[in-house]
């Protein structure tokens, strides 16, 4: 029997294909991700997604919405038939992910490098109101160029923000652009506590994402594939943000894994 994630991924690339939008690769790249924080990580409700205690995601890397847009679907949070209307004038999944249409989103991003502030800000009023709920924000390596992502950075490590922790999907899609180098180090020198895992290893994730307790936001670079789960897309650059045709769609459905 197949995994649930090829299921997802197939409805991920039907829905770009109909709707002529979307950045697959980058979805297929944090599946697993997603998959662990919304099964094992997350306190959550799809039933009252604006419940008080709820634990906060933030998808900072907003491009990759289709793919939040799935394991939301997957949970009951919108029906998988809303997933069909990706990006039409009429839906309410965007090609990026607006938090005043969609149950379960909490920030609308897409705008790189403001997905993580808006986190620390959302980690800095809870830990205000003594509220124990956490902050998960999940910011891509591309994304990391962007000065207000370490400015950010540096306020969560002044304000003590043990309740924030930064997913970073290390699929090296930027690399052409601007090479980051060791990331984890980085944010170590600015206070952060880090780690370094297998981003498509279930166990790996899960161990990461468990609570630490104290004061100190925490790091979890995550080496990914872009791509993943499609061996055509794997780590080619040109699926970035490509829209299948009728023909290339079903060959890449049949190649899931």
């Amino acid at each position: 029997m197949s995994h649930p994630l090829r299921s997802l991924r197939e409805h991920i690339l039907r829905a770009t294909a109909i709707s002529g939008e979307g950045h697959l690769a980058s979805a297929f790249s944090i599946m697993d991700i997603l998959w662990v924080l919304y099964h094992d990580v997350l306190r959550i409700d799809p039933a009252n997604p604006r419940a008080a205690e709820r634990d906060r995601f933030v998808l900072s890397k907003g491009h990759a919405a289709v793919g939040l847009y799935a394991i939301l679907a997957q949970r009951g949070f919108i029906a998988f038939e809303e997933l069909l209307k990706f990006a039409a004038s009429d839906s309410l999944l965007g090609g990026h992910p607006d938090c005043r249409k969609v149950p379960g989103v909490e920030a609308s991003t897409g705008s790189l490098g403001h997905g993580m502030p808006m986190a620390v800000g959302m980690a800095m009023g809870l830990r205000i109101k003594a509220e124990t709920p956490r902050v998960i924000t999940l910011i891509g390596d591309g994304e990391a160029n962007e000065g207000s992502i370490w400015e950010a950075a540096m306020l969560a490590v002044h304000h003590k923000l043990g309740n924030l922790t930064c997913i970073l999907d290390y699929n090296h899609s930027g690399d052409r652009a601007l090479r980051l180098g060791d990331l984890s180090t980085k944010f170590a020198a600015f206070g952060w506590e880090s780690c370094e895992i297998d981003g498509h290893d279930h166990a790996q994730i899960l161990h990461a994402l468990t609570p630490t307790g104290g004061d100190v936001p925490r790091l979890v670079v995550a080496n990914t594939i872009k791509g993943k789960g499609c061996p055509e897309m794997e780590h080619n650059p040109a699926w970035h943000h490509k829209i299948p045709t009728p023909t290339e769609l079903e060959s890449l459905i049949a190649q899931l894994t």
